[in-house]
């Protein structure tokens, strides 16, 4: 019996030899939930094995930044640059073998900032270590790509990403699959669907393994979107890229990579001299989207010194589990003051959403 590797390469090969066009759509697409499916079995049963030592990192401070990139492009320095952390810096490759946190503090943030190895052809197969490197980069709030403007092609790495199953700058296809115990597949679509029929949506979900199934879709969708739904496992991170090195580029050059790179957020630095590190920390403040909020004991004055930082969309719920679980098991209700307030002072329970530089005084049991 073949194995799943074999398997695999066989469907990628009917898929290489097929032309791809609007009749073949629907068996391109069943072929690559197949894959998908198989990939998940794989991946299933490595982790059963136990065997892979991976980068243990405890979280620390209000959000984590990862460092990708290609070896030596200057992670190391940009990292030294951005915390005062000393990670090892070298001329040659692979000089980070663990991954090396560091705490950026930044207009009252604690940003965790993690330098890891070089990502290289095949890490997400393995290679170079490099499914542990992407498992840490997966529970990142945001990742840095780190770019050498002399060599700024990161197709290879961005593939890499992709394969891993993280999505840059990609927000959750509006998919739901709910399964049941007959009727088949049933597709529902709220809306017209122009890159993917419904015909397709339902092959591939059989072809993924789904016997009863309803398929509600909110969004224009394609067929690699709907391999994420399938697989389930994809995480959307946002993402900001660094183009190091430019103290040393020749006229145009900057500018020639700006434009190769135009759909990502970018911040020229240079890691060696500290160029553009402040614009950087300020870049990545503003892509986590933190808010500062102002606590207000019960009876007292705010303390308007020394804020909270949440993250944007945060509720008055999770304000209080990040100040301590007890706050949310006896609470009994909040008032608010600020941009979220509809008056000064309003009654608000746990779902209300707070805004930047409100003050909130939390009531709890005594």
């Amino acid at each position: 019996m073949a194995t799943i590797q074999e398997q695999i390469q066989e469907l990628e090969e009917q898929i290489s030899h097929t032309k791809y066009n609007k009749a073949t759509e629907a068996h391109i697409g069943k072929l690559k939930a197949k894959i998908a499916r198989l990939n998940d079995e794989e991946e299933k049963r490595r982790s059963k094995g136990g065997n892979t030592k991976g980068f243990y990192v405890k979280k620390a401070g209000n959000a984590t930044v990862a460092l990708v990139g290609f070896p030596s492009v200057g992670k190391s320095t940009l990292l030294n640059q951005l915390t005062g952390a000393k990670s090892e810096v070298g001329a040659y490759h692979f000089t980070t073998l663990d991954v090396v946190p560091g705490v950026l503090e930044y207009n009252h943030a604690k940003i965790q900032i993690l330098d890891m190895p070089g990502l290289i052809k095949d890490a997400s197969r393995g290679k170079g270590r490099g499914r542990e490197v992407i498992a840490a980069a997966r529970s990142a709030d945001v990742i840095l790509l780190v770019v050498d403007i002399f060599n700024p092609n990161l197709s290879v790495l961005l593939k890499e990403l992709y394969n891993a199953g993280i999505r840059l700058n990609q927000t959750k296809p509006d998919v739901v699959i709910s399964t049941g115990m007959q009727g088949g597949i049933n597709v529902m679509p709220t809306l017209k669907l122009t890159k993917i029929d419904v015909d397709t949506i339902a092959d591939m979900t059989a072809a993924y393994g789904h016997i009863n199934a309803t398929v509600v879709v909110r969004e224009d969708i394609d067929v690699e979107q709907m391999l994420d739904v399938l697989a389930g496992n994809r995480v959307y991170i946002k993402c900001v890229m660094a183009i190091n090195k430019v103290d040393l580029a020749k006229p145009g050059q900057l500018e020639a990579v700006l434009e190769m790179h135009k759909q990502y957020i970018q911040v020229p630095v240079s890691a060696a001299t500290g160029y553009g590190i402040e614009d950087l920390k300020q870049t990545l403040y503003d892509t986590i989207e933190m808010i500062r909020i102002y606590l207000k004991p019960q009876g007292q004055e705010a303390d308007m010194d020394v804020p909270l930082i949440v993250k944007k969309g945060n509720t008055v719920g999770e304000v209080c589990e990040l100040i301590h679980r007890d706050f949310r098991k006896n609470f009994r209700y909040a008032m608010v003051w600020g941009k979220s307030a509809k008056f000064p002072g309003q009654t608000v329970g746990m779902d209300h959403v707070v805004q930047d530089e409100d003050i909130l005084s939390i009531i709890v049991r005594r």
